[in-house]
């Protein structure tokens, strides 16, 4: 692989993915591009780091009651999964569809139950993923469905469905999320008839909270004739969901969020009706995709991952890493967790410090992204760490990377080499020429500190500049 398309490489896994090392990025290497981007679709679900582990390491894995344990779950996913792809696209429907666990579900199994379903069909059909969202029951309790009545509708459900989850204000009336309430009416959460939720919540101890499961009640569900979106008919909340699907709008609403999500950072959801897309092109693209495959989400990643508009080097470091992306990328680096470790939940929490708290967003509206992430508070935090994961030179990932640093070195390396080893042991990353003066001239500096008594000279100086580096502007960029 040139040199070049290693670089486009890497840009395809800190974006499908959380990165890869240089010796990752070899082993894909005989596959080129178009074969690397067919790999990070095709992969099985698998992790290095099992859930048998993690529960018999974790007491509090298995039941996930609280709202700290999914977090600490969830990061042992992302930084052990063998299909990056997948778990990057439950985090992309997460940051949609966000479901939290403050104030009504307050079940963290429910949330990770949700985040699942992401990775089970998050790449196959918008159509069978938004029913199977209708029908989840963090969901249906997050959005109140369980309180809408066939003699007394509950809006908040079908108005976010319409709004924030597949086509965007201004394509649709009130009476349509009214005329979708209506359809979704008797779709609630099982085993509630004799007890309220908040009973529920606290109950059958010492065995853990009740499991809430789907259940579709006919006597309470409105069977009238329905006009929605301009069509007439006897509907239930899958004749809604089937005509949502074929709007030209919510191809256009999901496809820009394909775009802000993998591509480049777009404003805030509430601001798409007034400022229009930085791509219409690229939107356009992925639209067409959409209704071309049936509503594919696969098909939709597969045309994006290979368009010059994600290619191009105008999109390379083009987006901020959320605080998920970062802490998941820096430590698959690093290796803190080559097997489960308590700190893991210290890490949760340095997450939510940053800013984002999985499965308990701020508002069903998600979180706000791009530069958003960033302020004198959270830069603080991201620094810090990234810096202290790289502080300990026998970590299992920094260690090995050191060895190919300073191998062959054939005595001291100038700074400029140093630099560029360093860079690459990182997974490539590309730097501006600000950015690689301020390395080279710390190479100089650290390069002339006395050597620790069990470390020579180079690698002390490597170990000190990967520390720069994963604090240096592009690696918390992504």
């Amino acid at each position: 692989m040139t040199a070049a398309n290693l670089e486009l490489s890497a840009h395809l896994m800190r974006r499908a993915g959380f990165g890869a090392t240089r010796d990752e990025l070899e082993d894909l290497a005989h596959l080129g591009y178009e074969g690397v981007v067919d790999d990070l679709i095709d992969a099985e679900e698998a992790y290095t780091i099992s859930d048998h582990l993690i529960r018999r390491y974790h007491n509090e894995q298995s039941g996930l009651m609280g709202n700290a344990s999914p977090v600490s779950y969830w990061l042992y996913k992302m930084i052990s999964t063998k299909s990056p792809l997948r778990e990057k696209v439950a985090l992309f429907w997460h940051s949609i569809f966000a479901t939290g666990y403050s104030g009504k579900v307050v079940q963290g199994k429910l949330l990770i139950d949700q985040v699942g379903m992401f990775r089970r069909l998050g790449m196959g059909s918008v159509q069978s993923l938004l029913l199977e969202l209708s029908r989840n029951p963090a969901m249906i309790a997050w959005l109140d469905n369980l309180d809408n009545h066939k003699n007394a509708i509950n809006e908040n459900f079908g108005r976010e469905l319409l709004e924030l989850f597949s086509m965007g204000v201004g394509n649709y009336s009130e009476q349509d999320i009214k005329e979708a309430a209506r359809a979704f009416t008797g779709w609630t959460i099982a085993n509630t008839e004799y007890m309220t939720l908040r009973a529920q919540r606290d109950s059958i101890w010492p065995y853990g909270r009740m499991g809430w499961q789907f259940e579709y009640r006919p006597e309470d569900h409105d069977d009238g004739e329905k006009e929605f979106l301009g069509e007439r008919g006897n509907f239930n909340g899958d004749d809604i969901i089937e005509i949502i699907c074929k709007q030209p709008a919510t191809a256009q609403f999901l496809s820009r969020h394909m775009y802000h999500f993998f591509v480049a950072d777009e404003p805030p959801v509430p601001q798409w009706p007034y400022v229009p897309p930085a791509d219409q092109e690229a939107i356009d693209l992925l639209s067409n995709v959409y209704f071309d495959n049936g509503y594919d989400v696969t098909a939709m990643l597969r045309a994006l991952f290979n368009a010059d508009f994600f290619k191009s080097g105008a999109a390379w470091y083009a987006k901020v890493k959320s605080p998920a992306e970062l802490l998941a990328s820096t430590l698959r680096l690093s290796g803190e967790f080559d097997r489960p470790r308590y700190t893991m939940i210290e890490r949760g929490s340095q997450m939510i410090f940053m800013g984002q708290h999985l499965t308990n967003p701020p508002s069903v509206e998600g979180w706000h992204q791009g530069m958003e992430w960033i302020d004198t508070g959270t830069l603080t935090q991201r620094l810090n760490f990234a810096s202290e994961q790289f502080s300990d030179p026998d970590r299992p990932g920094v260690k090995p990377m050191i060895d190919r640093i300073v191998a062959n070195g054939d005595g001291a390396l100038s700074s400029e080499q140093m630099v560029d080893r360093c860079l690459d042991q990182l997974g490539v990353i590309t730097v501006s020429d600000e950015t690689r003066t301020t390395l080279s001239d710390y190479s100089v500096e650290a390069a002339a500190q006395p050597e620790s008594a069990d470390e020579s000279r180079s690698r002390q100086s490597a170990a000190r500049l990967l520390q720069l580096i994963v604090s240096s502007r592009e690696f918390q960029r992504v």
